[in-house]
This record gives structure tokens, sequence and C-alpha cells, in this order.
């Protein structure tokens, strides 16, 4: 089977800014992404046995000590049916302190476990102390094709995502945390991208990851595909939601930093969402130099004189959110679930020769 494409290389180019090096968010200096997935058996769900259709995916900030040295962060809500872990801190201190873990929804508490492993092995046994510290969990559902039930994800997984993190080129699609979502009718998964933006002669980068898992009409460059034959829906009972992870070595503040990350929603809309009852929508994002305060003067100085100039991180974001998400959809390929439930690949030919038709590929 020949590889998918992601959607920048099959011609659709979203925005004006050029992406990274990897059009990632480990464009971002320092960030990593590592993967767990979890693929067992077939046939008709037996709770606790299976089918198994889901995984782990650890985003991370850099360094090696967090506690020691966190990064600022910001928080945007955009629909609040979800069970994500550690925003509240988010809101309150605005700093996040551990990597940033994504997997389904009843699997929250077993990843948090497991990061409190890790940072206990990692950082704070050598200490012979173990303080107060906040791990952020975000997730979505994955119930239509895996055994949600069955609580296959356990702590050691959570940590393997971690020790597996590496910068550079992302894995995208049916991996890690995305590997039982689906988007807009077809499989989702996670996706990625970066943008570079330049301010008073410095450049800065904004990434995003997604774990893409929401309903909606698929939309690209304005045009409605409804014309494509979409597969049988799920209920809405199994879930219908999307995390957002914004990283940037931009100097925002957790202020800042909030309304970058409401900006991210725009990318969502344009590609179809619905927004619905049900939908958990969160964006989590850091900055990497914001508590470095030699970091980025020039543009941490322009910022401070006209604040305006955030619209150029505001139109970035809602960009690489949603090529993000078109590169979940792009790269994740069929898988048929538990029971022969199946969230078949986005058919990408049919997608290229309406673009091509409008004279919207590149």
């Amino acid at each position: 089977m020949a590889e998918r494409p992601r959607a920048r290389e099959a011609g659709i180019v979203i925005g004006n800014d050029d992406p990274g090096p990897h059009n990632a968010i480990t464009d971002v200096p320092g960030v990593q992404v590592g993967h767990v997935t979890l693929i067992e058996g077939d046939g008709p769900l037996q709770i606790g046995q299976g089918p198994v259709r889901t995984g782990v995916t650890a985003i991370l900030p850099p360094g090696d000590d967090w506690h020691a040295e966190p990064v600022e962060a910001g928080l945007s809500t955009f629909n609040g049916a979800g069970t994500t872990i550690g925003t509240t801190l988010i809101e309150e201190f605005a700093l996040i302190e551990t990597p940033v873990m994504l997997t389904n929804t009843l699997s929250v508490g077993t990843v948090y476990e497991g990061v409190v492993q890790y940072m206990v092995d990692h950082t704070f046994r050598e200490r012979g102390d173990v303080p107060w510290f906040n791990p952020v969990v975000g997730e979505t559902s994955d119930a239509y094709l895996n055994d949600i039930g069955g609580l296959h994800v356990r702590p050691g997984h959570a940590v393997e995502a971690i020790e597996n993190a590496t910068e550079g080129p992302v894995e995208e699609g049916a991996v890690g945390a995305g590997t039982g979502t689906g988007a807009l009718g077809f499989k989702g998964g996670i996706g990625t991208s970066s943008r570079v933006i330049h301010i008073e002669g410095e450049t800065a980068t904004i990434g995003v990851l997604v774990q893409s898992n929401f309903g909606g009409s698929l939309t690209i460059k304005g045009i409605s595909f409804d014309s494509l034959q979409v597969p049988p829906q799920p209920p809405p009972s199994t879930g219908n939601s999307i995390m957002m992870i914004v990283a940037t070595d931009l100097p925002l503040s957790g202020r800042l930093l909030n309304r970058v990350c409401k900006r991210a929603t725009f990318g969502l809309a344009r590609t179809g969402s619905k927004g619905g009852h049900g939908s958990g929508d969160y964006v989590i994002g850091f900055s990497t130099t914001y508590r470095t305060p030699a970091a980025k003067p020039s543009i941490r100085n322009a910022l401070a004189q006209n604040e305006s100039l955030i619209d150029r991180a505001f139109s970035a974001v809602a960009d690489a959110t949603e090529e993000a998400i078109l590169n979940s959809m792009f790269k994740a390929v069929r898988i048929v679930g538990r029971g022969g439930h199946t969230r078949e690949a986005l058919p990408v030919d049919p997608v290229l020769e309406i673009l091509s038709s409008h004279g919207l590929l590149k």
C-alpha cells in the first residue's frame, strides 16, 4: 500500500505563513512527541478482553526537569463535555510542569498515574521527597472502535509514551491517542502542523498537535465534501471531541496564550466541525520562552509596546490547527474495531480531484 500523503504534500496549502522544517509541533525547539499504539483482537466486544483500538500520546516541553522549570501555559475550552485533568492549575497559575498527555476518555486516571510514576522515578526519588504537582491529561472517546471499558491502557503505557518521545517528524493518523478516533465521518487521529512568523526581525514558531474525534461536514479550502459517500455514523454517545495542543517559542504570558488558544478554534471551524452538544473541545497551549527573560528580546519588547502584533500568532495558530486536522485525516488508515465497527479512511483521490476542479491545489 502506498503511503498516504499529508495535506500539504498533496497540494493543499493553508494560509500564507510557511511551516517549520517538519511542519509539526516539534518544530518548536525542544518539544518532543511520543506514542504508544494498542491494537489487539477482533470480533464482538467482550468488555475487558477487547477488541483494543486505543493508545497514548505524550507532548514533552523542553528540558528534563519540568517541575523545576515549568513552561508558561494557557487554555481555552470551546465546549466542556470532557474529562481533561490539570486545567484548573493552568487557569490559576498559568504553568505546565509535566508532559501533556492524550488518551481515551476512561483512561485519563490511568495515564495520570503513569505520569506520576514517571515523575517520581525520574525527578523526585533521587531527591527523597515528592512535592505536590499537577499532571495534564486530555482525552477523546474511542468507544466506537475500542473496548473502552476494558481499561487496556495501563500506567506503563504512559511512561512508555514519554520515553518514546523524540524531536523531528511526528507519526500521524491512527496512532497513539488517535488510534480509535474518527472525524467528520471518516477515520481521524493524530495530526500536526506548524507556522513560522516574523516579528521585529526575529522568527518564532507556533506548532499544533490534534487528537481529532469530532462530527460535522468535511470542508477544505471552503469547499464542502457532502457529496462524498460518508460511512454510517456512530451514535453521539460514543464521543464527538477534539484536543488541540499548541506549543510556541513566542514569549507569551498566560493571558496572551489564552487568547492564542481561543483562535485555534477558527481552524477547527474551517474544517467543518459542528461544535456539538456532547463535544469536548479543548485547546492547551504553552510557551517555551516566556519564563526565560533573556529569550526573544526583540519580540518580547515589541509585544510589550504594541500588543496588536499578536494578530500574527492568531492567524498562524488557526492555520496550523486547520492543517493539523487535515493531516490527522489524510494520514489515517481504515480501522475495523469492536463488533466490526469501521472508520473508513478519507478517500484522498476524490478529495483532490474536487479541489483541483476548483483550482485550489498548488
